[in-house]
């Protein structure tokens, strides 16, 4: 019975999250089909966020809510400076550093599929 309630209490932090975060309660459209459509991509925003967390943030972060995670990686300011060859975006190390944005991208090249040969 414990156990069940803990999920229970775990489900209600999800949905709180959903809420708060993505504000996914804000339908505010006339028609029915309209806020069926904005909920699901609230939905697809909202698992796309969790697919984030568990399989592409390191060990020491990957406990952070998806307001952190906006906050600190989806919110952040970036120059854009072009060159004939590359462009860099020069970003301030204040809400992340440097090293743990490299390593997020690095685990988020590793999720790449693996083709599957012949046979």
């Amino acid at each position: 019975m414990v156990k069940f309630y803990n999920q229970r209490g775990t489900a209600e932090q999800w949905i709180k999250e959903g809420k708060y975060v993505l504000k996914w309660t804000r339908l505010s459209y006339h028609a029915f089909v309209d806020n069926q459509v904005r909920l699901q991509l609230f939905a697809l925003a909202y698992n796309i966020g969790n697919f984030l967390r568990r399989l592409a943030l390191p060990e020491r972060i990957k406990k952070w809510s998806l307001r952190t995670l906006k906050e600190k990686l989806i919110k952040i300011g970036a120059k854009v400076v072009r060159h004939s060859r590359y462009v860099i975006f020069q970003m301030a190390e204040v809400a992340l550093p440097k090293t743990l944005f490299c390593e997020i991208l690095e685990r988020i090249d590793r999720l790449k599929p693996v083709p599957i040969g012949p046979g």
